[in-house]
């Protein structure tokens, strides 16, 4: 009797794996992120003074902050902060102040405070300066810029920056949008990249040192068993929203089109269980709004009807009426192009109410997230805009791909 249940169970188990494999599912059990190789690659830490550039995302397979992993194994002398702080306990564009961590002791020094750029007082007691923070996979996110600044340190002291990679959470295939343009560099778009650019942080410190001559002492320490179709939650990871407003991995994909909505006079659902997942205000109709979006067929996305009160930031506390944007099937979901087809249809539909915020200045905010300024000028037609950013995405994906590890 127990032989035949030791059998039912077997092959049980193998009819479970059998039908996971066919259903798609990928097996991840192999994958690790920089920070867990660290052990790997330890001749770059052996004997050298460590400093870490990392947030509340900082952390490994079985949630162990990187801070602790280095502190344990290396040198460590100095923390680094960025926006939101290094627990991630502030709110977006708030300063942060140096600060001691509690559990090392050790300082910690505000990237995002009077100085987005490490100093040489900061730096002069480092050798090696580290980077582990969890990228969204959007232009506009100031972690990689926070990153790019301090490579541009390390090379001006001599120091070498080391990059622990970690996934792009909204795969590294997809790439989308217009490229920025010189004119609108700004801490929310300091390179000239695409919007959704499908790369790690680690290539994008390698484009970023070579591609835009920063010319840093760079080493990236790689992912082990990451593929480019993967998002987030097809890897063995805990989600840990790098900022208030991106609760899951999810959010990362729609926030990577509509966060331009961050410009205008419209509630990107900061303040609401969904951010970014509601798009509206007080003088839209919620009915009216959702049959328009979706009589477009924007692929692999559903616009339901959506009422909802923010508890902070725009229309705090004001019953605004708009959309719930619920992704059907992100593989074929274009939150670029959807963002700004939203957009083009919202202004038509309420034209004297929609307003670009500090419009017309040329460095209006809606210009500075969209890297042009095509977008709040009107000057083309919602499929020659669409022609635009295809026009951009093939020179990006060109120039991308000397820079991809994966």
């Amino acid at each position: 009797m127990k032989k035949v249940f030791f059998l039912f169970c077997f092959c049980s188990l193998a009819l479970m794996v059998f039908a996971e494999k066919k259903a798609g599912k990928p097996e991840k059990l192999d994958f690790k992120t920089g920070i867990e190789r660290v052990d790997e690659f330890f001749n770059l830490f052996k004997g050298k003074r460590i400093g870490l550039i990392t947030n509340q995302t900082g952390i490994d397979s079985l949630g162990r902050s990187s801070i602790e992993i280095l502190y344990e194994k290396t040198n460590l002398k100095a923390l680094f902060s960025p926006e939101h702080g290094i627990r991630g306990n502030a709110r977006e564009g708030a300063g942060i102040s140096n600060t001691v961590d509690k559990k090392t002791g050790l300082t910690v020094y505000s990237l995002y405070g009077k100085t987005k750029r490490p100093t040489k007082e900061m730096l002069q007691e480092i050798d090696v300066l580290c980077f582990d923070i969890q990228d969204v996979g959007a232009r506009f996110y100031t972690y990689i810029y926070t990153m790019a600044y301090a490579m541009e340190a390390c090379a001006r002291d001599g120091k070498t920056f080391v990059v622990f990679d970690r996934p792009n959470p909204i795969n590294g295939i997809n790439v989308e949008g217009n490229i920025l343009e010189e004119e609108f560099k700004s801490f929310t778009g300091y390179f000239p990249i695409v919007q959704r650019h499908g790369m790690t942080v680690g290539e994008l410190a390698l484009m970023f040192n070579k591609e835009f001559k920063i010319g840093c002492n760079l080493k990236i320490i790689p992912m082990q068993g990451w593929k480019r179709e993967d998002y987030f939650e097809d890897l063995n990871l805990m989600w840990v929203p790098p900022s208030p407003n991106i609760p899951t991995a999810d959010t990362a994909l729609v926030y990577s089109g509509f966060c331009i909505f961050e410009g205008v006079n419209i509630s990107v659902g900061r303040g609401t269980t969904m951010p970014f997942k509601y798009i509206g205000a007080p003088y839209i109709d919620a009915e009216a709004l959702a049959e328009a979006l979706n009589a477009l067929k924007l692929d692999g996305v559903f616009f339901r009807s959506a009422y909802f009160t923010p508890s902070l930031s725009v229309y705090k506390e004001e019953l605004c009426e708009g959309v719930q944007i619920i992704v059907r099937n992100k593989n074929k979901f274009l939150p670029v192009k959807a963002a700004i087809a939203v957009m083009y249809t919202i202004r038509e539909m309420y034209p004297d109410k929609f307003k670009i915020n500090n419009y017309p200045a040329e460095l209006c905010g809606l210009n500075l997230l969209s890297g042009t300024n095509k977008l709040s000028s009107k000057s083309l037609s919602l499929d020659d805009y669409f022609k635009f950013i295809e026009k951009d995405e093939k020179k990006f994906l060109k120039m991308r791909e000397k820079y991809l590890m994966y």
